[in-house]
C-alpha cells in the first residue's frame, strides 16, 4: 500500500486510542504512511502515535473543523498518494486484513469512496450495540445515484470513522467542505454520487466503533445533525427527508431492546424523543441565538469560529 495515506485526527484519545493505534500499527507495512493530526492533546496521545512510528502533525485545537482540518491534511500529505484512508481515534481495526479490504474496495475505477463495517465495542450497552448493527449490515453493497429512489437518504450514508477515498475523486468533487458543523463525509458522498461516482460499503473491512451516549448527549448530537441538514438543503432535496429512516431505526431499536434488555424499553421513548427534538431545533438553528446553539450542540468549538449570521458554503 505504498500509494495509500492513512490520516487519523486525534484529541486526548486515552486508552481507546492506545488500543486503536496498536491495531493500526499491526495493519500497515510502513508506519510512516500514517499521519496523526493531533489537536493539542494533553494526555500523551501524540507520544502514543510517535511510539508507533506514525507521523504527527500538530494543529491548534481552536481551529479544528471536521471538514477543513481533514482537507488540509489531504492537501498537505497526499500529493503523491492515490488513496487516503480516514480513521477516528476510537475506531479499532478488527484485524490487519480490514485495512487491506477497505483499500481493495476501491479497485473498480468508477468507485470514488468506500467505508467499512463498524461493530460495537466490547461490552457496549444495548443502545450503542443496536446503532452499530442497524447501520452496518453484514452484506457489502455498491450504491449509485439511482439508489436514491430506492433507499432515499440512506444512499448517501457514509462514515469517516473508517473510510477510504480515491484522492482524484475527492479533488474532483471539491474536497471536504469547511462550512459544515459535521457530516463532511456525507457531503462528499452526495457530491460523488451526483457526479456519477459509485460508493462502496465493504462489510469485510471491520472496525470496532460505537458510542455510549447519554440521553442528553444524543439530543446534542442530533441537534448537530439538524444543523448539518439545514446547511446542505440539497441533500434533502435530492435524497429525501431522514424521518422515514428514523422511524425504521426506532422500530428496529424497540425490537432489539425488547429482546435483549426489556427493562430499558421506557428509555427508548425518552431517547428518541430527545433525538427528534434536538434534530428539529438544529434544523431551525439560524433562528436561534448563538449562545443557545452552542449550549445545544455537541460540537461546541464550531460555534466559536462560525460567523454570527450562520455558516455559508
Amino acid at each position: 500500500m505504498r500509494d495509500v495515506r492513512i490520516i487519523v485526527p486525534v484529541r486526548n484519545g486515552g486508552a481507546r486510542w492506545r488500543e486503536a493505534a496498536a491495531a493500526l500499527e499491526c495493519a500497515v507495512d510502513d508506519p510512516g504512511k500514517v499521519t496523526v493530526v493531533d489537536s493539542e492533546s494533553t494526555d500523551g496521545s501524540d507520544s502514543v502515535a510517535r511510539a508507533c512510528g506514525f507521523r504527527v502533525h500538530r494543529v491548534d485545537v481552536r481551529t479544528f473543523n471536521h471538514g477543513r482540518t481533514r482537507q488540509e491534511a489531504v492537501d498537505r500529505f497526499c500529493a503523491t498518494d492515490r488513496i487516503v484512508v480516514f480513521l477516528t481515534q476510537d475506531a479499532i481495526l478488527e484485524s490487519a486484513a480490514s485495512l487491506a479490504a477497505l483499500v481493495g474496495a476501491l479497485a473498480a475505477p468508477e468507485t470514488g469512496a468506500a467505508y467499512g463495517r463498524q461493530l460495537p465495542h466490547e461490552r457496549a450497552r444495548p443502545f450503542e450495540a443496536h446503532a452499530a448493527l442497524f447501520n452496518y449490515r453484514p452484506v457489502s453493497e455498491t450504491r449509485t445515484i439511482e439508489d436514491a429512489a430506492r433507499i432515499g437518504i440512506k444512499a448517501a450514508f457514509f462514515s469517516n470513522s473508517f473510510a477510504a477515498y480515491r484522492v482524484a475523486a475527492l479533488k474532483r468533487c471539491g474536497g471536504f467542505p469547511a462550512h459544515l458543523i459535521l457530516g463532511e463525509d456525507a457531503y462528499v458522498a452526495m457530491r460523488m454520487l451526483t457526479m456519477g461516482w459509485r460508493i462502496r460499503y465493504c462489510a469485510d473491512a471491520r472496525a470496532r466503533h460505537s458510542h455510549a451516549y447519554s440521553v442528553a448527549e444524543e439530543m446534542r448530537r442530533y441537534f448537530d445533525f439538524g444543523v448539518m441538514h439545514a446547511q446542505i438543503p440539497e441533500l434533502i432535496e435530492r435524497f429525501g427527508a431522514p424521518e422515514g429512516e428514523g422511524m425504521r431505526f426506532v422500530a428496529s431499536e424497540l425490537g432489539y431492546i425488547a429482546r435483549s434488555a426489556p427493562w430499558l424499553l421506557p428509555e427508548v421513548l425518552f431517547r428518541n424523543a430527545a433525538k427528534y427534538g434536538g434534530y428539529r431545533l438544529g434544523r431551525a438553528y439560524e433562528r436561534l441565538p448563538r449562545p443557545w446553539c452552542r449550549a445545544l450542540s455537541m460540537t461546541k468549538g464550531y460555534w466559536r469560529a462560525a460567523p454570527a449570521s450562520g455558516p455559508t458554503s
